[in-house]
Formats: C-alpha cells, sequence, structure tokens
C-alpha cells in the first residue's frame, strides 16, 4: 500500500512539475568594480621617482645588495609589481639578456607575448613593455625601463593566487595601464 502510494504521489509530483514555464537562468559573470585612476608620486632617496596608483603602496625590499628594490602591493586585487633596479656600469646588455630570459620562461603557458616599446621624450627613459597572453602564465606583464647608461629598472606582475588570466582579464589590462604611466612618469636622479 505504501509502495502504490509513494508511486502515484511521484508521478503527480512529475506531471506537474514538467510544465512549460522553466526558463533557464543567464550565465552569471564575476562583477569586479574599477577604481578611479589617480597617482602618487613615489619620490624618495631611491635614485628614480615615478607615480604610482593611489590604490596601491610602495614598500621598499629589505635586501642589502640592492638597497632600491621596491613592491607596488595592490591589496584589492590581491596583486604586487615587483621592481628592481641596478646600476648600469657596462653591463647593460647582460641585465637586458636577464629580463629576456624572465620573460621566456612563460612561454609553456603563454598564448602570445607581445613588446610595446617606450621611449619618453626628454626624460632619458625608454624601455619594453612585454604582455604576456595566456590563461595560466604566472605574470602577465613584465618590462624594463632604461636610460642605456647609468639606470635599469625591471619590473614584473604577479597577482597572489593561481594564474587564470582569463577571468582577470579587466583587472590586468587596468594595472597594465598603471605600469604605462609609471612608466611615463619615471625619472633618474642623478
Amino acid at each position: 500500500m505504501f509502495k502504490k502510494t509513494l508511486c502515484i504521489l511521484l508521478l503527480a509530483a512529475l506531471i506537474t512539475g514538467c510544465g512549460n514555464d522553466y526558463m533557464p537562468k543567464p550565465d552569471g559573470y564575476l562583477r569586479i568594480d574599477l577604481p578611479v585612476k589617480s597617482y602618487v608620486m613615489f619620490d624618495t632617496v631611491f635614485p628614480y621617482s615615478f607615480e604610482y596608483p593611489s590604490y596601491a603602496t610602495v614598500t621598499g625590499v629589505k635586501n642589502a645588495e640592492q638597497p632600491y628594490w621596491s613592491n607596488i602591493e595592490i591589496p584589492r586585487f590581491s596583486a604586487t609589481i615587483y621592481l628592481s633596479y641596478r646600476p648600469v656600469n657596462n653591463n647593460l646588455g647582460t641585465y637586458l639578456e636577464d629580463t629576456r630570459m624572465y620573460v621566456m620562461k612563460h612561454i609553456p603557458k603563454a598564448s602570445s607575448i607581445d613588446e610595446l616599446s617606450i621611449v619618453v621624450p626628454g626624460s632619458h627613459v625608454s624601455g619594453i613593455i612585454y604582455d604576456i597572453k595566456g590563461s595560466e602564465a604566472a605574470s602577465p606583464c613584465q618590462f624594463y625601463l632604461t636610460d642605456s647608461s647609468r639606470h635599469f629598472l625591471r619590473g614584473a606582475l604577479y597577482f597572489n593566487n593561481k594564474p587564470d588570466n582569463d577571468s582577470l582579464a579587466p583587472v590586468i589590462e587596468f594595472l597594465k595601464a598603471d605600469i604605462r604611466h609609471l612608466a611615463e612618469t619615471l625619472k633618474w636622479k642623478n
């Protein structure tokens, strides 16, 4: 008797539950609120100065061998731009090759690596921004800036989570604009 009643109830639920009113739900997308662009000057005892985003903080790296290294930390996006400075003393070729090697380490996970040349007229700043595309590339953007005779600054953007650059694409583009702004406002000190 119980089985018969249960079968009738299940059949009734099946018949009444299959109406034509069903509407599939649309795909949901992550909403990323991007802050308004504004910049702060980083001008300390370091041999360079630049403008960085107001929603970031610059921290020095405690390294006795390389006292002018710093990190631009962007907690809102769980990201860091690592900056390493080295004085040039007839060794620019070595620094350029090191930078190229660090970028090329991303080839196994990258779908493409594009280069954007940077030349800031009147400021003795030139370099390359590497746009590393690929959903699992660890660093979506790396760069170097130099005056070719005394100063060399290398940078790399990393997120503090597993790379999924397809989902992070709006944030990556947003931060690449900040890196371009850093390059355009960089000034060397003598």
